[in-house]
């Protein structure tokens, strides 16, 4: 008999990025110890598939949960298989701010970088 391993999943949270998500976290009342950020992709976008991100009260059944700097992160199965390797960056500039991905899996992507193609 062979060994089988779980499948696993990695996420890159930049440090700018885990800052601006405890303060919203912070900002939020009555969150539990157990709540997390909830990473997902989802279709729909201009290139099919984009991103989504909200605060849970808790982990569901089969998640992933990572942790980032300090932030808890929930990642289901679904989503797992495109957002392995993803970098959430924070960025701020000249047009705003906001959240940024950086997906090694994405064979293409839209001119506004919010939806992309696996």
């Amino acid at each position: 008999m062979s060994a089988t391993t779980a499948p696993t999943v990695t996420l890159n949270v930049t440090e700018p990025a885990a800052t601006e998500i405890k303060k919203f976290m912070t900002s939020e009342e009555g969150l539990p110890e157990t709540a997390g950020l909830r990473v997902r992709v989802v279709p729909g976008g201009c290139s099919g598939f984009q991103y989504s991100l909200n605060i849970e009260e808790d982990s569901r059944q089969g998640d992933f949960i990572l942790d980032a700097h300090g932030v808890r992160l929930f990642v289901d199965m679904f989503s797992a298989q495109y957002l392995n390797g993803v970098e959430i960056d924070y960025v701020t500039g000249v047009m705003g701010s906001g959240f940024t991905f950086k997906n090694p899996n994405s064979t293409g992507s839209c001119g506004c970088g919010s939806s992309f193609t696996a």
